[in-house]
């Protein structure tokens, strides 16, 4: 779909001329600033580790995982963060430049404030064999996989100017992976992924476009009913600013917008790139090498009391396979046969003599660091799933468990300060390129007349809510999705008419994302492993 083929909807339509010659310069400038960022945080920390750097190979596949993983985060930018910006330009509340850098600010301090919850809520989707192997051939087939699918299917709805969701394409790439790693290993397809946290992320994946074109539409109706000011219902004759006090509600919604889509979607690439790191440089990212000296002892006695309570309840048989065997299988299955609590109990017994006889998480020797922290994961993992199988345990044993499951997240589910500046830097670049054709469609395309301020102001109010209560529950929402629905809702509770090709086109795009995803990624999968 080419510029020229984009119909003008009105007199007020934005003028969409970038008349900056100093924005080129200054966004190649910031790329080049955040890459030797990212460079010199990672040369820092590995010297840190006191580790000899005996080859550069790595650096180079981290460098190209690094520089892929910040591609998906760009590319999210200019094609998801454009709904954010589309209700500001449309009501001329800000010029088209001005708004895409004020929504680029806002999605880096979105990214920076984040808390994480999200982005290791998407790796755990992975097969846990492959995270456990991040860094063998296998672990990095399935970043550069899952990554390239994610991308190539982004721009190909951005280039025909779809906003189909970025959350949608991404959790569509891991589960093609999962499902190629399982056929690939002669299971089935439906063992690759964890199901009960797809089906958790596919529900709100599901409900929210739902709930923003219902709530937009009922939020229009009652400030139709309690609002009486005519102008704020009144669609722009000119390119001229609406009243100040529409004007400031309008950017303060496009400012929360942007906020919790930066820290929503911000953190799935977080999460990827800590998975590189810790394939590539187990060293300095396998463990978190921050936490307090003085933690060690406490966590060692309480795997140690923990591991005690569980053999109680059911000993260790004779024969019985490796622990780290035992809850591969139980983490992939869900199925809490009985071996499972005595390999549980017997893996908090490895990690507490594991940190015991270190003292911290500095003295654990290179060789070690990736044993110890692919144990911890495991061990969580392994917590996560009992508790959604409610197995049945003591309280003060159920108790231990979920204290035990704390302190092995704050060791190996961290995100150093530099990964988030640079993502954050990615994300707030991406919104201020390629946004036109997504604007445009969510402006101009989704309804019949010009958006008036109460539907920008509506629609955005409540993607706002909506993503700020998935990013609260750890759950990945699709700004797309909840913007561009909230936009249609209040087009219909005003009657300004749909145009239906437009919503067609949207609804193929959101029905294809997940089969197209899964079937690209697997694919590139099963490809990148016989490379």
């Amino acid at each position: 779909m080419s510029d020229n083929s984009i119909p003008a909807s009105s007199a007020g339509r934005p003028d969409f001329t970038n008349k900056n010659r100093f924005s080129r310069p200054l966004f190649l400038l910031l790329i080049l600033a955040g890459l030797a960022f990212a460079g010199l945080n990672l040369f820092s920390d590995v010297q840190q580790t006191g580790a000899p750097v005996v080859s550069y190979m790595p650096f180079v596949l981290l460098g190209l995982a690094l520089v892929i993983a910040l591609g998906f985060e760009f590319v999210n930018g200019f094609h998801d963060t454009a709904n954010a910006v589309a209700t500001v330009i449309y009501t001329h509340s800000l010029s088209p430049g001005v708004a895409v850098v004020w929504s680029g600010f806002w999605n880096f301090l979105g990214v920076l404030l984040s808390s994480g919850v999200v982005a290791f809520g998407i790796i755990s989707l992975l097969p846990v064999e492959l995270i456990l192997q991040a860094g063998s051939g296998n672990g990095f087939a399935m970043v550069y996989a899952l990554l390239v699918a994610a991308i190539i299917w982004n721009l190909g709805t951005w280039y025909f100017g779809l906003p189909s969701s970025s959350s949608h394409t991404l959790i569509g790439s891991v589960i093609g992976v999962g499902v190629a790693n399982a056929l690939m290993h002669g299971r089935s397809g439906t063992s690759g992924v964890d199901w009960g946290q797809a089906l958790n992320v596919g529900y709100a994946l599901l409900f929210s476009p739902i709930i923003g074109f219902v709530c937009a539409a009922l939020l229009l109706v009652i400030m139709k009913k309690v609002v009486k000011s005519r102008e704020l219902y009144e669609a722009p004759k000119s390119n001229q600013p609406p009243p100040t006090w529409i004007r400031g509600l309008l950017i303060l919604t496009c400012t929360g917008v942007s906020f919790a889509h930066g820290s929503n979607d911000g953190q799935k690439g977080m999460g990827l790139i800590m998975l590189i790191l810790v394939g590539t440089m187990p060293i300095a990212y396998a463990l978190n090498r921050s936490l307090p000296p003085d933690q060690i002892p406490r966590v060692a006695a309480l795997t140690q009391v923990t591991e005690n309570q569980l053999l109680a309840i059911q000993p260790p048989v004779a024969g019985q396979p490796q622990p780290r065997e035992v809850l591969t299988t139980f983490v992939r299955t869900s199925e809490p046969r009985p071996e499972v609590l005595p390999a549980l109990g017997m893996m908090l017994g490895d990690i507490s003599n594991q940190i015991r006889r270190y003292g911290s998480m500095d003295n654990i020797p290179a060789q070690a660091v990736t044993n110890t922290r692919n144990d911890m994961y495991l061990a969580s993992e392994s917590i996560k799933h009992l508790q959604s199988a409610k197995v049945a345990l003591p309280e003060e044993t159920a108790q231990n468990l979920v204290a035990v499951k704390k302190e092995l997240d704050s060791a190996t589910r961290f995100i150093p300060m530099w990964v988030k500046v640079v993502v954050a830097l990615a994300l707030g670049l991406g919104t201020m390129v390629g946004w036109r054709r997504i604007v445009v469609t969510v402006g101009e395309r989704i309804g019949k007349t010009h958006l008036n301020y109460a539907q920008g102001a509506s629609a955005e109010l409540v993607a706002m809510a909506t993503i700020g209560a998935a990013d609260a529950f750890g759950l990945p929402v699709s700004t797309t999705h909840v913007l561009s629905s909230g936009v249609a809702g209040t087009m219909a509770a005003n009657r300004s008419g749909l145009q239906l090709s437009t919503l067609r086109n949207l609804a193929i795009a959101w029905v294809l994302t997940l089969p197209v995803s899964i079937v690209l990624s697997g694919s590139l999968y099963a490809l990148f492993v016989h490379l």
